[in-house]
């Protein structure tokens, strides 16, 4: 699936992703590929990205994600 990690400033990541683990609102959640839609909020905390080279983490203060037809799309 493709990931993108998106701020103000800069693209954090865009790239192929075996997984990635959000801080959601509700509580931490991961989206694999084939994941059922979903939009949510995110609150302070890490996202880790897994792709087939290894683990990237990134801190975010909040934000929001869309996840849909394999592509996650995060803007913090």
């Amino acid at each position: 699936m493709i990931v993108e990690v998106i701020t103000p400033d800069k693209i954090l990541f865009s790239g192929e992703a075996v997984s990635v683990k959000l801080p959601g609102s509700g509580g931490s959640f991961e989206a694999l590929a084939n994941h059922a839609p979903l939009l949510s909020s995110l609150e302070k905390g890490q996202i880790i990205v897994r792709t087939a080279q290894g683990e990237e983490t990134f801190d975010i203060t909040g934000g929001i994600v869309e996840v849909l037809q394999n592509k996650v799309i995060v803007l913090a």
